[in-house]
């Protein structure tokens, strides 16, 4: 059984209450752990007592020699604790604020009406607990789902939806009641009806997360719950952990004649000596695992031995792209995302011609082992909020990378001439430096701050003509 594929909502109630259900969990885990800690130091205790005292036996003994260690205040306190915990705790939570309020209030009436035999108060104290009562038989039972999370993808681009499904069986011999599943999204839950299922039958229900901003959304768990019509109760279980789900940054491809300035196919020569390289070195002797198609044969034939060429290592292109994410530098939102979604760009092109690349930020390093890190890494980065010399940035960029051949620095509109200035110093000698300034809605211009090339863009689309103007 399935249905149309329903959007997740932006807001719900119930995110106020998920959070603190979670705050409920976490408490009870830790009273947990704490018990179980304690009980595992009596043991401890004892089986030193005992072999002080000399004593051996099976395991029932030891067993035996920990009812002694449980006596006493703390005892019973474990005890209090470990009954309140499993028992007595799971019952009263079921019961919602409103329904802890008119409990109170029930329980107010009944002892005054009784006491001072007031018979209205023991009407009013009648009305309040009937919907105690029909409430309680709502929340009566328990379900025992199968349930299944299954997301087409954990990562998309944004704008994109990301499409998934919760498929809900029954794996018991008998007829499992309606019900609804709460599915959380972020801050968001999505809520499906699942109707009266038989034995070994299932539903499934498609829903959509609409992904308007870059982000990593948690979707899940999946709940099961029941509730009264007043809210008095509610009783709520979890089938389905969470999962993440990453919204990578929208990209653009660059073409040939954009990313063309990037090129560096001679390199800058090094010392190092290789058998196969585009920069000739000298002669040498032939020597046996030679590759025979780089044998120099005049002058093999002019002195009578094998000589083949010996070239000079080159080094690649290396690519910087310095992402300035301090929220002083930038007017609003929407320009930090367009900053975010150039440099992911940039080093999505450089990443697919296998150029080195060094991809960072102020307060991190984007990964650069394969394409999907790296897009996780810039769905992760943040604004800065704490003020930052950025002179620091180029200095950055001149220890990670100082033989690196290019340089981007993408930068908000609020980046002044002079820090950029600043910046431009930190680099090595001889790299070639361009600032990328992210400015909403502003048409490509280039400029120049000494040997810094400035270029101003609006929109992601016209990344592409403002690198070409770059690399004229």
């Amino acid at each position: 059984m399935s249905s149309q594929p329903s959007s997740v909502p932006t807001d719900t109630a119930d995110a106020k209450s998920a959070k603190a259900e979670a705050k409920k969990r976490r408490r009870a885990a830790a009273a947990e752990s704490r018990a179980g800690s304690r009980r595992e130091r009596r043991r401890a205790r004892a089986a030193a007592k005992r072999a002080r005292e000399g004593q051996t036996g099976p395991a029932e003994e030891t067993t035996q020699g920990d009812a002694p260690a449980s006596t006493g205040w703390a005892g019973l306190r474990d005890r209090v604790v470990e009954l309140w915990m499993r028992r007595i705790h799971p019952v009263l939570d079921v019961v919602s604020p409103v329904g802890w309020a008119v409990a109170g209030v029930a329980a107010a009436c009944w002892i005054a009406g009784l006491t001072l035999h007031v018979t209205e108060l023991n009407v009013v104290a009648l009305a309040l607990t009937v919907p105690l009562v029909i409430a309680a038989l709502f929340v009566l039972g328990k379900a025992n789902y199968k349930v299944t999370l299954d997301l087409q993808t954990h990562r998309v681009v944004v704008g994109t939806r990301a499409v998934g499904r919760v498929e809900v069986a029954n794996p018991t011999q008998r007829d499992i009641l309606p019900s609804r599943i709460e599915l959380a999204v972020g801050q968001a839950t999505a809520q499906f009806l699942v109707p009266r299922l038989a034995a070994a039958q299932s539903h499934e229900e498609l829903f959509a997360v609409p992904t308007k901003r870059r982000a990593v959304l948690v979707v899940g768990p999946v709940r099961s719950v029941r509730d009264d019509p007043l809210s008095l109760m509610r009783r709520q279980v979890t089938w389905a952990k969470e999962q993440e789900l990453f919204v990578h940054p929208r990209t653009v491809r660059l073409d040939e004649a954009a990313s063309g300035f990037l090129r560096d196919l001679e390199g800058t020569p090094s010392s190092d000596l290789s058998s196969s390289d585009i920069a000739f070195h000298a002669l040498r002797d032939y020597a046996p695992g030679d590759d025979r198609r780089h044998v120099h044969w005049r002058t093999t034939a002019r002195t009578g031995k094998l000589m083949v060429r010996q070239f000079e290592e080159t080094r690649r292109s290396h690519v910087v792209v310095a992402l300035d994410n301090l929220a002083e530098h930038y007017a609003s939102e929407e320009e930090f995302e367009l900053a975010v979604s150039v440099a992911a760009s940039i080093s999505a092109q450089t990443f697919r011609e296998e150029k080195e690349l060094t991809p960072f930020t102020f307060d991190a390093r984007q990964r650069t082992a394969s394409f999907r890190p790296m897009m996780d890494d810039y769905t992760l980065v943040e604004q800065l909020k704490e003020r930052i010399s950025f002179h620091e940035l180029g200095q950055k960029a001149s220890d990670l990378a100082p033989n690196a051949s290019a340089v981007m620095m993408v930068v908000g509109p609020h980046t002044t001439a002079r820090e950029l200035n600043a910046a431009a110093n930190q680099l090595p000698i001889g790299v070639m430096a361009v600032a990328i300034r992210c400015v909403e809605d502003a048409e490509v211009q280039r400029s120049a701050i000494g040997s810094l090339d400035v270029v101003t863009l609006g929109s992601l689309d016209t990344l592409a003509r403002a690198l070409r103007a770059v690399g004229r």
